[in-house]
Parts: C-alpha cells; sequence; structure tokens
C-alpha cells in the first residue's frame, strides 16, 4: 500500500471526470477541481452518467452500493488551492503547454512539499513541463486511456529527474485503483498507447477528410480485417474531437490543413463526439 490518502483531479472533461471517479469508485477521498460553475456543473452530470455505467458495465457495482459510494467520495472545486493539499495531483487540462504552465506556476506555489505531480498528458512529454512543477523529483506523467474502468492501463513515464521511489509509488497507486501499470523507461511522445492509436486515427481522418470513403466505410474496413470492436473515427467519437484537434494544433507532430477540416466540418458545428450526442456520428 501507498501512502496515498487523497487524490485531486485537474480538469474534469470526458478522461479528467473518468480518472475522479475510478480514483473514488477506489476508495480515494477525490478532490475535482475545474475552473467554473459551469464546468463543474457539467461534471456532476459526467460523474452522475459515469454512476449509471459502472452499475451496468462493473461486475458488483450495482449489487453492493460502491457505485454510489464513490459519488459519496467525490468533491468538486473551482479553488485551486484546496485541490493542491492532496497526496497526489493529476492534472488532466487542455493539451495545450501555456495552459499547462499557468496550472503547475499556481499549483507549485500551493501545493506543500510531499505532493506528487502526475500529467495525464498524451502528447506533451513530462520534460516540456517539469521547470514549472517546483519540484523536478516529484513529477511524473500517469496517462490513461479512454473508458478506464474497461480499459485499465495506466502509462507511467518520469523524467531524468523524477525520484525512482517515486516512480514505485505511482505504479503502486495505479495498482490499488484497478489500473495495470505499465512502466515507460525513458520518455517518448504518445507512451506506448497513443504511439500506436494515433497515426490510425490521423489516418482515418485524412481518408474521410480527402473524400477517399465514406466516415462508415472506413470504420467498416478497420472492424472487419483486423476483428477491432471499433473504427479510428468511433475511437475519436469517444474520445471527444476537442482533444484531437488540440494535438493536430499544437503538438510537433501536428497538421494544420486536417485541424482545419475537423474545426470547420464539426467542431463549430457542435459535433464534438458521443458527450454532446454527435461527432462523426449521431448518437441517442
Amino acid at each position: 500500500m501507498t501512502d496515498i490518502t487523497t487524490v485531486a483531479v485537474l480538469g474534469t472533461g470526458v478522461l479528467g471526470s473518468q480518472i475522479a471517479f475510478q480514483t473514488a469508485y477506489s476508495g480515494f477521498a477525490v478532490t475535482a477541481y475545474d475552473i467554473s460553475d459551469d464546468a463543474l456543473a457539467a461534471a456532476r452530470e459526467r460523474f452522475a452518467r459515469l454512476a449509471a455505467t459502472y452499475r451496468a458495465e462493473v461486475p458488483g457495482a450495482a449489487e453492493d452500493g460502491k457505485a454510489d459510494l464513490a459519488l459519496m467520495r467525490l468533491t468538486l472545486t473551482t479553488d485551486l488551492s484546496v485541490a493542491a493539499q492532496a497526496d497526489l495531483v493529476i492534472e488532466a487540462v487542455p493539451e495545450v503547454l501555456d495552459l499547462k504552465r499557468d496550472v503547475y506556476n499556481k499549483l507549485g506555489k500551493l501545493a506543500p512539499e510531499k505532493t506528487i505531480f502526475a500529467t495525464n498528458s498524451s502528447t506533451l512529454l513530462p520534460s516540456d513541463m517539469v521547470e514549472f512543477t517546483g519540484r523536478p523529483d516529484r513529477f511524473l506523467a500517469l496517462h490513461f486511456a479512454n473508458r478506464v474502468w474497461k480499459f485499465n492501463t495506466a502509462e507511467v513515464m518520469g523524467t531524468t529527474h523524477t525520484d525512482p521511489a517515486v516512480f514505485a509509488t505511482v505504479q503502486e497507486f495505479a495498482t490499488e485503483i484497478g489500473m495495470v501499470p505499465i512502466a515507460i523507461h525513458k520518455e517518448k511522445a504518445g507512451y506506448v498507447l497513443n504511439s500506436l492509436l494515433v497515426p490510425l486515427l490521423n489516418a482515418g481522418m485524412g481518408l474521410a477528410a480527402g473524400g477517399y470513403a465514406s466516415v462508415e466505410d472506413i470504420d467498416k474496413t478497420w472492424r472487419i480485417a483486423t476483428g477491432a470492436p471499433l473504427g479510428p473515427l468511433q475511437i475519436l467519437d469517444v474520445i471527444g474531437l476537442t482533444t484531437p484537434y488540440n494535438i493536430l494544433t499544437h503538438s510537433s507532430t501536428g497538421d494544420e490543413k486536417l485541424a482545419t477540416w475537423l474545426k470547420e466540418t464539426y467542431i463549430d458545428q457542435g459535433k464534438l463526439g458521443v458527450a454532446t450526442g454527435e461527432g462523426f456520428y449521431k448518437y441517442a
């Protein structure tokens, strides 16, 4: 067992809310932070939907009331100083370096020395952010896959400054919340998962944007030919289209033309994926 008892998650978007709920479901007291009351109102709706999903999909979640207990362990706040008091802070704000810099500059001044900082960034390296944290030995990346209760990998990646004991603690914490920790031995943009996944997603968008095949046929081809349960554009709808847009516009491997197509065709029309009822597909 680790010494971690309280956890804060910064950012209550699709994945941030999942990380917070899974951590609370596993018995930890969790503070979920976001920047506005409107964001927290949306987070409450996400947590309620997650509780329903866990009751339906996670063995035992309905019978023993664990999903409802998880909701009781969650505290929502717009006060970063409250979140900073946790033993572990998991940052899940949008993939924009300037935004992350601002968060860590504030967080580093508020949090006690014992607090471990972990970024869930899917494209930025921890070394891109380490100088902002004020605690290079207690900072690393902890990356989750979407639908954490089902696809339960947790990739752990440090920098050359990360204390090995902190690395080991975060691996153990991942196990405690039901994840399978994957140790990344040196920094790699995209870790293991996204190094494999992002080229697929970009290829799917490129085929759709270029008019080579319909959205449905692109996904159908991938599903039939590989046996995968979802095609690349279906996966993007689950992730939410703002995340790939941010990656396309702000990462070193971005694609401005593809980002513009995604923004004008989908995002500007309010088609952000499953969460909004429509993305590449329509949802009930």
